[in-house]
């Protein structure tokens, strides 16, 4: 029976358009994932290295456990936003004398073969076999990958329950967020002992793995409650269910009636951000780039330099930015040739946004200001690089953006979903995170380091005073353009 439904996957996965246009991409993504995942083994076998350098007194398998809890913690909350849910056709095989315990068991099984379940094991075993095993015995290292992989398959029974329950309520997993990187910062400082606690736990339960039982009675509990979850929804009536047609709450702002028609296209932006999965889950995602300087600031080897400062403060202060403006015309593939058939205002269109677009800059810098705790360095450059995404890389990015002749599926989640990636997308990551550092290197070789990082925020001063002069050869670059990119959306 289960040989049969994998037949009837692999069938719908190679026999879709997206598999049979876009090998080229596929084999492009595969090779970038073949590198990540030299990367992961490589970094499995040199870990204990690195744990040397940061600690030479202490136990690296210890070091190493101490780590977990966080490993899970941070892991469970990447997967909320990053990771689709796997699904089936289900009304395919209601009607037929199949058990709905098979389908459900398929489903739930499918779904352990997922790639945020093999990533960590690429590092937890080379790291097994060099240390573990090395360091200790052959029945440790076995009873602690067993202790690994249940705890991953734990963590993944628990996200697709998590996530099947509370997908329209981000900011429950924002709360999460938010204790595990206090958890993290009073563990830095010394008030809680958790790392600590996590070493002691997981190297107690490699060197007694009878109970190891417990965890797996864990994972049973999480399994069984999501097969009980999906059978009392199982039924035609909740698969074929109609949703009620309710106006939402971006339908009564008034406030974008004083602006005109442009107050009428950034409501429409918002609403087409707000109904639609794909970039729904960009916007869910933000808090990814936000928390990334809670990973390097607290380390002294960054604070001291400049140049990855500057790399993090662009990441943190415009990677929504990036993440939303690269697609800001495939978003609208589905219906582009009504917006070219109706008499568009094409300056406002694009005025509109840009709006969208400086806001995420906008919001995301008044929420990187607290970083200022690790120095006025880390704000000083913060804010250097919020004024070039605000007045320089906005515009650079709606320019690329412009060219953009791949279609897209908004009902698709963004996670590992690659359709509407084309070349120019690829080209648009160098400019975006080298060009501020390269703009700063011949300053620092001249020993005038804050002075490359004032030029970095005076470009963005400058491009903002010309916002209207750039948004025109914006403008004018995709009206020569918008056949081409009409003929490349009609393509499925």
């Amino acid at each position: 029976m289960y040989k049969w439904f994998l037949s009837h996957q692999w069938k719908e996965m190679t026999r879709s358009n997206f598999w049979q246009k876009s090998l080229v991409i596929n084999i492009i993504i595969g090779f970038f994932m073949l590198i990540m995942f030299s990367y992961l083994v490589l970094l499995g076998l040199f870990i204990d290295k690195i744990l040397i350098d940061i600690n030479p007194k202490g136990d690296v398998f210890a070091m190493f456990n101490g780590g977990l809890l966080y490993y899970l913690g941070v892991d469970l909350f990447v997967r909320f936003f990053m990771y689709s849910l796997p699904v089936i056709n289900i009304e395919s095989y209601l009607h037929l004398p199949i058990q709905k315990s098979k389908i459900l068991n398929f489903l739930l099984l499918k779904s352990s073969l997922n790639i945020f379940n093999i990533l960590p094991l690429l590092m937890f075993i080379p790291f097994a076999f060099k240390v573990v095993v090395v360091g200790y015995s052959g029945n440790i290292a076995l009873s602690w990958m067993i202790l690994m992989v249940i705890l991953i398959l734990n963590n993944s029974f628990l996200l697709h329950y998590l996530k099947r329950r509370f997908i329209d309520k981000p900011a429950i997993i924002g709360i999460f967020a938010l204790i595990l990187v206090s958890a993290m910062l009073l563990d830095k400082f010394n008030i809680i002992a958790l790392s600590e606690f996590s070493s002691q736990m997981f190297v107690f339960l490699a060197y007694n793995p009878l109970y190891i039982i417990f965890p797996l009675i864990l994972l049973i509990l999480i399994y069984g409650i999501n097969f009980s979850y999906l059978k009392s929804r199982m039924t035609l009536e909740d698969v074929n269910v109609k949703k009620q047609k309710k106006i939402d709450s971006l339908s009564r702002i008034k406030y974008f009636d004083s602006f005109g028609d442009l107050g009428e296209m950034i409501l429409l932006e918002m609403k087409l951000v707000w109904r639609n999965k794909r970039c729904r889950s960009v916007i869910n995602m933000s808090p990814i780039f936000l928390l990334y300087g809670f990973f390097f600031y607290p380390q002294d080897i960054y604070l001291e330099g400049f140049g990855f400062l500057i790399f993090v403060g662009v990441f943190m202060t415009g990677g929504i930015m990036f993440n939303y403006g690269q697609y800001m015309l495939s978003w609208e593939s589905n219906y582009f040739d009504g917006i070219l058939a109706h008499n568009v205002d094409f300056q406002k269109h694009f005025r509109a946004k840009y709006i969208m677009i400086i806001s995420t800059v906008i919001i995301s810098y008044i929420l990187t200001i607290p970083y200022v705790f690790f120095g006025t360095k880390v704000l000083i450059i913060n804010t250097a690089t919020f004024l070039f995404n605000l007045g320089f890389l906005s515009f650079l990015l709606m320019y690329f953006s412009s060219n953009s002749r791949k279609r897209m599926d908004m009902t698709k989640s963004s996670a590992f979903n690659y359709q509407g990636l084309g070349a120019t997308n690829w080209i648009m990551i160098l400019p975006f995170f080298l060009l501020p550092i390269i703009i700063w290197l011949p300053f620092n070789l001249f020993g005038l380091p804050y002075m490359g990082i004032g030029v970095i925020g005076g470009i963005g001063v400058v491009s903002l005073a010309f916002h209207k002069s750039l948004m025109k050869i914006i403008v004018k670059r995709f009206e020569e353009k918008k056949h081409a990119i009409a003929e490349g959306f009609r393509e499925l």
